[in-house]
């Protein structure tokens, strides 16, 4: 009979929350895997880079780093293996892979987020994707997804990889709202758009826009700019940001040839007789994350609704410990953040891990305290913002945790 491989800490992800717990646990002499179902360590981290505090930080650098650390320090790092079920058992988590299965008695979630595109008349023609497809064949295969794109929906992943792109190289004739329907709701209001950008003056290309940005924010003049915004649109790092525009329908007969365009009033209807043809070979359809929970509620987890962490995430405190015996999570699954959180969540889900095992010795409270204090001054401080009001919400979650009285 073939004895199943155990380990100390068993990962799910090999993103940066991942790779991070791994470096961090490893350090304090845990036996640890990671597990991924993509060919490569890094997760999003590969195709990410942007501009903070006058430097450019790099994703593919940064997880290139972290992977180099967990190979000195004796990380499995096993990629191309799928993880479809887990099961608690003798003190132990067994995790069943398309590998075979792995125990351990305690495992770290970190399984990320996974995107929501905004279906648009056409959007199974080859040539749509998501904004995050877009992002990775750009930057991580070095592969321009095609000659002239548009993207549909305005959020911060929309702003960031239309960035991402045009530094890459790739033509954006433009980034338009979607068509108002029962799907798009909210999204596809000039007023809801003007506020996600006023929420994001913190990323606007020049000091003055970044001024006027955070007045407009703090004065809640989210409507009045709506009204008054051009309806041929504006430049940001010279694309067209078009926040009166709606993409009515993606046309070809084989693949992407163009878009349907159309002017809209404040709340968002389509005005007749301005509709027009933007011709683009491809469209990338930007509707925001969700965490990837699913293991989660496989391995009994009980769940929270958070808008502001971006929907159903598992029950956790500060220390990302969950009700569950012996799992964390970090990262996107515990709520969407950039990368650099998650970064700082996966050393506080390690320290954490290594108390509980006894691996850290006296100073051991020390060691969490200053993990946790990191990832409060690394949200404080983070460009990439996804919703706001992330720092209440975990207040309340944290909150709910304690008037639970879980572990």
């Amino acid at each position: 009979m073939t004895k199943t491989p155990s380990f100390d800490l068993l990962i799910v992800g090999a993103g940066p929350a991942g790779l991070s717990a791994a470096a961090a646990a490893a350090e304090h002499g845990l036996c640890v895997a990671v597990l991924d179902e993509f060919p490569e360590p890094g997760g999003r981290m590969l195709g990410q880079f942007h501009e903070e505090n006058g430097r450019w930080w790099v994703g593919r650098r940064a997880a290139e780093q972290l992977i180099e650390k967990c190979r000195v320090l004796g990380v499995d790092i096993r990629c191309g293996v799928s993880v479809h079920g887990m099961l608690r058992t003798d003190r132990r988590w067994v995790v069943r892979t398309t590998c075979g299965s792995l125990t351990a008695p305690r495992v770290l979630l970190a399984t990320g987020a996974a995107e929501i595109p905004q279906p648009t008349p056409g959007w199974t023609l080859p040539g749509v994707m998501s904004i995050g497809a877009a992002q990775v064949m750009a930057n991580v295969h070095y592969v321009k997804p095609g000659r002239r794109g548009l993207i549909i929906g305005v959020n911060v992943l929309a702003m960031a990889i239309a960035r991402e792109l045009s530094v890459s190289g790739v033509t954006i004739a433009g980034i338009v709202l979607p068509e108002r329907s029962s799907v798009s709701g909210k999204d596809a209001l000039p007023e809801e758009a003007v506020k996600r950008l006023l929420n994001l003056a913190h990323m606007a290309p020049s000091p003055l826009m970044r001024i006027g940005g955070k007045l407009g924010a703090s004065l809640g003049m989210a409507g009045a700019v709506s009204r008054f915004f051009p309806r041929g649109g504006m430049k940001i790092w010279d694309i067209p940001l078009q926040l009166r525009t709606a993409a009515i329908s993606i046309n070809g007969k084989h693949h992407v040839e163009s878009v349907t365009l159309a002017d809209v009033t404040g709340a968002g209807e389509i005005i007749h007789g301005s509709e027009r043809e933007e011709q683009v070979d491809f469209v990338a359809l930007a509707g925001g994350l969700y965490p990837l929970a699913e293991l989660a509620a496989v391995a009994g987890c009980p769940f929270v609704y958070l808008k502001e962490l971006g929907g159903h995430i598992p029950i956790h405190n500060e220390n990302m410990q969950t009700p569950a015996e012996g799992l964390y999570v970090a990262g996107n699954i515990a709520g969407i953040e950039s990368a650099l959180v998650a970064m700082a969540q996966g050393r506080v889900a390690a320290v954490t891990i290594c108390r509980d095992a006894g691996a850290l010795g006296k100073d051991q409270e020390q060691y969490l305290h200053e993990a946790m204090e990191h990832v409060r001054q690394v949200r404080a401080s983070a460009l990439i913002q996804f919703h706001s009001g992330i720092p209440d919400a975990r207040e309340q979650l944290y909150k709910k945790w304690e008037e639970e009285a879980w572990i």
